[in-house]
């Protein structure tokens, strides 16, 4: 088992190489705070780069298996990987509730049925699970962490408005890479068969689809807005960020369209630096 010292060292190495805008947020935080903030993102990009890169149904299966014995020695007090020992320490600090860590890798699992035909297309109450497993639990967790646990439903809320823009802004590199996230129930709606996902987008009504989507994740955003009026904001700036930089995103979408892209939307790091400072003043 590594030293918590050396734990710690490796979640912010994670945290550092992935260049997320995460990233941002946690260092607003405490020291304590930080790093378990970098646990936590540790262990998601541990685990969603098990469901991303290359490999086989089973070894993926497997991995994310092997994960989820590891979160119940960490909870049983033996964390073994490096990022289980940096976990082990912030669920000490901040009560987090292990059955968060578990709904990420089922999330995880999710995408790989979707990339192995494992499970039929998800509908629109399926996409909200998906939306509840990879995202809503990671604000579940977070709120822990940044001293709110009374604000679990904008947790929620801001973690559907996030993960629906993802997938929006996503689109195109999601179908070149086998995955399709937008609703069978909702595309069979507007009279498009559900083929492979680059060829289901190449139908004229996908844009439809995706206005609904994006009306979706505006309801979110003013769902967590309203529900934030009865929090301390200051303690959810690094929340704050993330809201801003993916209501950024929205909105250029929603100007743009929803032809599928062949290059992602990005916020130079300028403007996520002008964003952060808006944060902070909060």
């Amino acid at each position: 088992m590594s030293s918590l010292a050396d734990a710690d060292r490796h979640v912010r190495m994670v945290v550092d190489r992935s260049g997320t805008s995460f990233a941002m947020g946690m260092r607003a935080l405490p020291p304590p705070g930080r790093r378990a903030m970098y646990a936590i993102y540790a262990f998601c990009r541990e685990i969603d780069d098990i469901a991303d890169e290359p490999g086989e149904e089973g070894m993926k299966r497997q991995a994310l298996s092997d994960w989820s014995d590891e979160i119940e020695a960490l909870y049983a007090g033996r964390p073994g990987r490096p990022t289980a020992v940096a976990l082990a320490a912030a669920v000490e600090g901040y009560d987090l509730p292990k059955p968060e860590f578990h709904a990420l890798i089922d999330g995880m699992l999710m995408d790989v049925d979707m990339d192995f035909g494992a499970a039929p297309p998800l509908d629109h109450a399926g996409l909200h699970l998906y939306c509840r497993r990879v995202a809503g639990a990671v604000g579940m967790l977070s709120v822990q962490v940044f001293g709110q646990p009374r604000a679990t439903q904008y947790a929620l809320a801001l973690g559907d408005a996030l993960q629906l823009t993802n997938i929006l802004r996503d689109i195109g590199e999601d179908a070149a890479a086998g995955r399709l996230y937008l609703p069978a129930d909702r595309l069979a709606h507007h009279g498009i068969a559900v083929t492979t996902p680059q060829e289901t987008l190449s139908h004229p009504a996908v844009r439809l689809v995706c206005e609904e989507l994006l009306a979706e994740a505006e309801n979110r955003f003013r769902d967590a807005d309203t529900l934030l009026a009865q929090l301390d904001r200051r303690k959810l700036r690094p929340a704050l960020l993330m809201d801003m930089i993916y209501r950024s995103h929205l909105a250029r979408l929603k100007r743009r369209g929803f032809a599928v892209p062949t290059r992602r939307l990005r916020l130079s790091r300028l403007a996520k630096l002008g964003l952060a400072l808006r944060a902070l003043t909060i």
